[in-house]
């Protein structure tokens, strides 16, 4: 269909970037009628235009033989012309305007028809015409090709280097993010020590490197501030002193403490050195679990020694937290019972879900899944394979959960440019101007690497298939110092500049549990897990 003029008015002129000039009175001249690509007519801010574009300009008038360019242009994002051959075709109806050389990928452009512009019965345009434009993806490849098994090796062994290169010098806790300072994380650094257990396992570092590292870490530990035996969120990761979260956030945080927990059981069993286990194992049963039932039979992710649980919020699924409902069960001390699992966690059955979305069936959770981290964090140790409970089949769940992103993705209900069936995963991450939490039911078109890629160990196919996308296609603006940064759209387009422990931990995790199950054999076997899994009522395969 043809763009009308009051159309091209109301979205372009006054909805689209603008000349810095001040805006001409509209005149009885005339107007533009469309803006097309071959027989294509395009809608208002179109995405995706081809990197050598040829435009046609329908007007309602004929054009007078005149000065072209000085009327008709394309202006990059600064505002400044790209070279471009333009013709008058159709008898003076329409214009053809095509840069000179191909146009930059993933940038924003516009065309410019100005008010000067003069048809054969000497009118001018109505108002200067503005219609703005994002190109494709330059779909070359920006690396060499390499084999799959070389391809992860590589992106474990770049991810590997934020954990080992960017720890904090004095603690080797892991920072926050790549612009944090003294900000390190506890989440992120249970991950990190699962990572350098990957990265000596790897050859990246030698074992006794990576267990100098994580006894670094554990003496840090065992002199930072704690919470009956919990860790907070964030520390200072020079003097361990807690640095608040948010105002009420400035005490123990029980599944951040979870997450720790479960790199450090992973390198008691990895490393097998007296010291090192007795260190963790004399942190593991100082934390007293059942303090955080609050007197209710459900666990709270939050306690402050200035606002006791004024936060209010219990670790109730679906979500990233039965980690800390096994090793809350499978504690020597302060254990839960199982009936603080069944009331609390699983809300006495509540947590079900059982419906299909894209032909898979959800077992638990909100509909269409949620974010994918919330499908990863417990399993990065946990076992999902063969794993069951009263409420879910644990691998259907952690499985058609990915799938759902992924359909929903491809189904692309909102129109963004770029998703596909390589290039999906909604998950927690940097968004433009922020950070948030993106899933089937909160999608603004932000794609994190790390949803399709912590995923492997669940959807190899898929997950390998988003790397290659990521890697080879837009290596040349994702990839970086320390693997891929944390989120980009296609749509915009915006590439984020950060990386975050808590999303690269989790790829390179993922990646080798799907090549070795390394990490997910060694939690399995640990006591602590078996205990807590068996008394909750889970079935394994890999229960030994």
């Amino acid at each position: 269909m043809k763009i009308s003029f009051i159309f091209i008015i109301s979205l372009l002129f006054l909805g689209c970037s603008k000349s810095n000039d001040p805006s001409p009175t509209p005149n009885d001249g005339f107007a533009v009628n469309s803006v097309a690509i071959g027989n294509n007519a395009l809608t208002a801010n179109p995405k995706g235009i081809e990197l050598a574009p040829e435009f046609i300009i329908t007007f309602d008038e004929t054009i007078a033989d005149q000065d072209l360019a000085n009327n008709i242009q394309i202006l990059n994002v600064d505002k400044s012309t790209i070279p471009a051959t333009i013709k008058l075709i159709d008898a003076g109806k329409k214009v053809t305007i095509k840069p000179n050389a191909n146009i930059s990928p993933l940038s924003k452009y516009e065309i410019l028809v100005k008010n000067t512009l003069k048809s054969t019965s000497n009118s001018t345009l109505k108002m200067q015409f503005n219609f703005p434009f994002n190109t494709a993806i330059d779909q070359s490849d920006k690396f060499n090709r390499i084999s799959e098994d070389e391809l992860l090796t590589l992106v474990q062994k770049q991810t590997f280097a934020y954990f080992w290169d960017f720890a904090h010098p004095t603690s080797g806790m892991i920072r926050e993010r790549s612009t944090s300072n003294e900000t390190v994380t506890i989440g992120g650094t249970g991950f990190g020590i699962m990572a350098i257990i990957v990265g000596a396992n790897r050859n990246f570092i030698s074992k006794n490197e990576g267990l100098e590292r994580t006894k670094k870490i554990v003496a840090f530990l065992k002199s930072a501030d704690k919470y009956h035996g919990a860790f907070s969120h964030w520390y200072n990761g020079g003097t361990g002193k807690t640095q608040p979260f948010s105002e009420k956030d400035n005490g123990a945080d029980l599944v951040e403490t979870s997450l720790l927990f479960q790199g450090l059981i992973a390198a008691r069993e990895y490393y097998q050195d007296p010291n090192l286990s007795t260190d963790i194992n004399n942190l593991f049963n100082a934390v007293e679990w059942s303090f955080f039932q609050n007197g209710q039979k459900a666990l709270y992710w939050h306690w402050s020694p200035s606002h006791a649980w004024d936060m209010n919020l219990k670790i109730q699924g679906w979500n990233e937290s039965l980690i800390t409902y096994v090793l809350a069960a499978g504690a020597t001390n302060h254990a839960i019972e199982k009936s603080v699992y069944d009331e609390g966690w699983a809300k006495n059955g509540s947590i079900k879900n059982g419906k299909s979305f894209f032909n898979y069936v959800l077992p638990l959770g909100p509909d269409n899944g949620g974010p994918l981290f919330t499908a990863q964090y417990s399993f990065l140790g946990i076992n999902p394979t063969g794993l069951k409970d009263a409420y879910a089949d644990y691998e259907l769940q952690v499985k058609n959960q990915t799938h759902i992103n992924r359909a929903y993705c491809i189904s692309n209900p909102k129109g963004y440019y770029g998703y596909a069936n390589n290039n999906w995963g909604l998950t927690a991450g940097d968004i433009p101007n922020g950070y948030g939490a993106q899933s089937p039911n909160n999608d603004i078109g932000v794609i994190a690497p790390t949803a399709a890629l912590s995923s492997m160990a669940f959807t190899p196919k898929e997950s390998k298939e988003a790397l290659e996308f990521f890697y080879y296609k837009l290596g040349d603006k994702l990839w970086g110092k320390y693997g891929f940064k944390d989120g980009f759209s296609l749509h915009e387009p915006w590439f984020a500049e950060n990386y975050i422990a808590i999303d690269q931990g989790p790829i390179i995790i993922a990646i080798e549990n799907h090549r070795s199950q390394l990490i997910w054999n060694l939690l399995m076997k640990s006591p602590e897990i078996k205990n807590g899994l068996k008394k909750l009522g889970f079935t394994s395969p890999h229960i030994i």
